[in-house]
C-alpha cells in the first residue's frame, strides 16, 4: 500500500547538511551499529546513496562546506524561530496536530488493543487516547497554540475497510492491512497535505502481553517512555522507500525538534505519574538525547509523518494501577485510586503533556 519512493523529494536537502552531521545522525540515532553502510556510499564531498537494489541506481546528496545545518523551506516551522510570545502564551503561532492512537468503540476488538475483566468497564486504546485529546486541545489552546484532530471519533480516518483490503488470491489479512497501515497511512496523508502541523503529539498507552482479552494477565508493571523516529536495521533499508523516508527524515532536522521535546513532555510526565523509565532490551531501539525516558524506534506513523513527531508511551493499560484508574473514570478533584489520592487518568496525561510542552516552550522562545 506504500507509493513507490520520490527520490526527487530529497533533491531540496541538497548541500544543507556536513558530512559530519550527516554520518554522526546515521551512527547515533538513524542506523546505529553499521546498518546504513550497505546502502551508502560516503565521500569526502558528496553520498550516493541506493535507489534501487536491482537494478541498482543511486541519488546523491552532495554535502555542505559550511559549519551548520542549512534548514530548506517546509510546511513546519521550529518553536524557536517563531516570533517571540505574548505573556502566558508560550505556544502562540504554533500548529499542533493530536493524533489519538488506534481506534475506538468496535474496532478496538479488531487491533486486539482492549480486554475486559468481567462485566467491568473495558480497557480500549483507541477511546483512552481520544478522552485525553479531547482535554489536551483546549489546554494547549490556552497556551495559544492552533490544533486540529488527527481523529476525532472512535472510528477510521480512511474510507476503506478491511474487505476492500482482501485478496483472497494472497490470502492477504485485509483487517491488518486496515488498520495497521490503511489507517496510519491515511492520517499522513492529513497530516502532510491538509493540516501541515509544525508539530504531531501521538498518543498512547503502553501495554504488556494480556493474553486472552476476556481473562486478562494484569501486571504490577508499570511506566513510561517517549518515541522519536530511528534505528533503523538493515533488514528495513533493504526496502527502497524506507532508505528514501529514513533519510528524509534525518536531512529535514526534525530530530532537534523532537528530542528536547520529548524530553520535556517525558520530565512532565515522570513529575505527574511517578513512572519509572521504560527500558528496551532488544535491538529495535536505541537511547535519543540525555535522559533514559527518550528512546528511538522506527514506526510507521513516526515515519510518514513530514514534519516532528512526539509519540508518547505513558502508563501500561494491564498494569493494576492504570485498570482501577480506568474503572474509576473521569471525575473532578483528586480521589483515592490504587491506593493514592490522584487526578483522574485522561486529566494527569493531558495536563502532564501541556506542562511539559509549556516548559519547552519557555525554554527556546523570547517572552514578548
Amino acid at each position: 500500500m506504500a507509493p513507490p519512493p520520490d527520490w526527487s523529494a530529497l533533491d531540496a536537502f541538497q548541500e544543507t547538511i556536513t558530512r559530519d552531521e550527516f554520518t554522526r545522525l546515521l551512527d547515533t540515532v538513524y542506523a546505529p551499529g553499521n546498518a546504513w553502510t550497505p546502502f551508502i556510499e560516503l565521500g569526502e564531498a558528496e553520498a550516493r546513496v541506493r535507489k534501487t537494489l536491482a537494478p541498482e541506481s543511486f541519488w546523491t546528496l552532495r554535502f555542505s562546506g559550511g559549519s551548520t545545518h542549512v534548514r530548506p523551506n517546509l510546511f513546519w516551522k521550529p518553536l524557536a524561530a517563531l516570533e517571540p510570545y505574548p505573556p502566558g502564551r508560550p505556544l502562540a503561532g504554533y500548529r499542533i496536530a493530536l493524533d489519538p492512537g488506534h481506534l475506538g468503540g468496535v474496532y478496538a476488538k479488531m487491533e486486539g488493543r482492549w480486554f475486559q475483566i468481567g462485566k467491568s468497564r473495558p480497557v480500549t486504546e483507541g477511546d483512552l487516547t481520544l478522552q485525553v485529546a479531547r482535554l489536551l486541545g483546549p489546554l494547549l489552546t490556552e497556551l495559544g497554540a492552533e490544533i486540529c484532530m488527527v481523529r476525532a471519533g472512535e472510528g477510521p480516518d480512511t474510507p476503506f475497510r478491511p474487505e476492500d483490503l482482501q485478496d483472497p488470491d494472497a490470502q492477504s489479512d485485509g483487517q491488518l492491512l486496515f488498520y495497521r497501515i490503511g489507517e496510519i497511512r491515511q492520517r499522513a496523508r492529513l497530516v502532510n497535505r491538509q493540516f501541515q502541523p509544525d508539530l504531531v503529539i501521538c498518543l498512547h498507552f503502553n501495554a504488556e502481553d494480556w493474553g486472552d482479552p476476556v481473562k486478562p494477565a494484569l501486571t504490577p508493571n508499570n511506566h513510561l517512555h517517549a518515541l522519536v523516529n530511528g534505528c533503523f536495521s538493515s533488514a528495513e533499508l533493504r526496502m527502497d522507500d524506507l532508505r528514501c523516508e529514513m533519510l528524509w527524515r534525518l536531512l529535514s532536522g526534525v530530530i532537534h525538534e523532537e528530542v528536547p521535546a520529548s524530553e520535556s513532555v517525558a520530565a512532565a510526565l515522570a513529575a505527574a505519574t511517578e513512572l519509572p523509565p521504560f527500558e528496551y532490551k532488544g535491538s529495535n531501539a536505541c537511547r535519543a538525547g540525555e535522559t533514559p525516558y527518550v528512546w528511538a524506534r522506527n514506526l510507521l506513523a513516526n515515519r510518514l509523518y513530514q514534519c516532528p513527531v512526539l509519540f508518547l508511551e505513558p502508563y501500561v493499560m494491564n498494569s493494576k494501577e492504570v485498570w482501577e484508574r480506568v474503572q474509576s473514570g473521569p471525575y473532578p478533584g483528586l480521589k483515592k485510586v490504587a491506593g493514592k489520592l490522584r487526578p483522574d487518568l485522561f486529566r494527569e496525561y493531558a495536563e502532564a503533556v501541556a506542562a511539559g510542552l509549556k516548559n519547552h516552550a519557555e525554554r527556546v522562545r523570547p517572552v514578548r
